[in-house]
């Protein structure tokens, strides 16, 4: 059997091969030149050329659906998105580090009410919002996380303060909300976050899980089909919430299905991410989510966890969107990097890879935002359609949401 080599390790062998052909009085000149030329094939030397800087974003991935999206929210999505993208910019073009530009853009799309993160998440199960976010920042490898908090306004910049301001890189719940106050962060009430489409969108879920009497099996998990579902808690809620509405016809998968958006029938990942490369060549990444509609047990997804929904090193940062659990199993985010780093791929190639090949495979569905620290850009999705969009140096912002335009 012949041996198998990493293209890194090839460049080696064959600089090596080279020295010992080479004449003896040549020797130096030789090994210099090997140098360079190992030092122009690694993915781990500075770019020979100034890296293009921007910003790139997501708001969810899915089967988002043209008929399901009416002109004026499409119209006001895509607003809000160009919004983020601009405020990122801002920060870039001024000479800003990537993570800035991250959370300014991140913070956009929180306080946004069409997006499910922040003022927008949805509602879990006992009818309380819980919100989960991640930062990582490239240069250093430092990151910070959230997972299931209720009461901060913009999860984002308490991923970062866990990064920069603590010894940790995750913290959940309570905790998380207590090293909150202790850092200054105001907490908000949680009438904060409560939308009437939300609500009305765990109303449908809440209908459809009854008339099903059980209550939704995890992918991959038994079937819990046939038992009496629990009752809800009830919800401490700004008003008295109004009457369940009758749920409109099944879809193909229903609102009980991960990531199927109970309002509009769409079946839509809803988390927001961004990526970033600024002017001195250093990449970052952060996503955040309200996680899912109707979610149970302290559910949480893939957005929070580092390498799973967002990561970042010095060659390339990912935000991921899509069925948590499938990214969590096989570390989409990192997997991307990681075949940059030791398959020499170029960021779109190994981004797709990933997204058609690795996640199809297994039966996954969503889409990542990528960029690698020359400027490459990747956007991958195996839906239908995914909210993104993407600013360079120019200041130009692009949005798309559909697979075809």
């Amino acid at each position: 059997m012949s041996p198998s080599f990493s293209p890194r390790m090839h460049r080696s062998l064959l600089a090596g091969a080279a020295l010992l052909l080479a004449p003896m009085g040549c020797a130096t000149s030789s090994q210099a030149g090997a140098a360079r030329d190992d030092a122009a094939l690694r993915t781990d030397a500075p770019p020979r050329v100034k890296p293009r800087w921007g910003l790139v974003i997501h708001g969810g991935a899915g089967v988002i659906s043209r008929e399901n999206l009416t002109p004026e929210r499409e119209a006001v999505m895509r607003a809000a998105l160009t919004e983020a993208l601009q405020a990122g910019h801002a920060v870039l073009a001024k000479g800003g580090r990537s993570m800035d530009a991250v959370t300014a853009a991140i913070r956009v799309l929180e306080d946004s009410p069409y997006f499910n993160a922040g003022k927008g998440a949805v509602f879990n199960h006992d009818g309380v919002n819980e919100l989960d976010a991640a930062v990582m920042d490239g240069k250093t490898r430092m990151a910070g996380a959230v997972a299931g908090v209720h009461h901060i306004q913009n999860p984002i910049d308490l991923a970062r303060l866990v990064m920069e301001k603590s010894p940790h890189v995750m913290m959940v719940g309570d905790g998380a909300e207590a090293f909150a106050k202790s850092q200054g962060m105001p907490l908000v009430d949680a009438k904060y976050f409560y939308t009437e489409e939300r609500w009305q969108g765990l109303q449908r879920a809440l209908e459809q899980e009854r008339a099903k009497g059980a209550p939704p099996a995890e992918q991959g998990q038994p079937s819990t089909q046939g038992q009496t579902p629990p009752q809800p808690a009830q919800p401490v809620m700004p008003a008295q919430p109004p009457a369940p509405v009758q749920p409109p016809s099944p879809q193909p998968g229903s609102s009980l299905t991960p990531g199927v958006d109970p309002v509009t029938g769409d079946h839509k990942f809803g988390t927001v991410g961004a990526v970033a490369l600024d002017q001195e060549g250093n990449l970052a990444a952060g996503t955040s989510t309200g996680g899912m509609t109707n979610k149970r047990f302290g559910r949480v997804g893939d957005a929070p966890i580092i390498g799973a929904g967002t990561y970042a090193d010095e060659r390339c940062a990912v935000s991921a969107t899509g069925h948590g659990e499938f990214f969590i199993r096989y570390t989409v985010a990192r997997d991307i990097c990681a075949r940059v780093e030791y398959q020499d791929l170029p960021l779109p190639e190994a981004a797709n890879f990933v997204i058609h090949d690795v996640l199809v495979k297994a039966g996954g569905e969503g889409g990542v935002i990528a960029m690698d620290r020359q400027g490459h850009v990747a956007m991958p999705f195996n839906s239908s359609g995914m909210y993104r969009g993407y600013i360079g140096e120019d200041g130009t912002p692009t949005v798309a949401i559909f697979q075809q335009p």
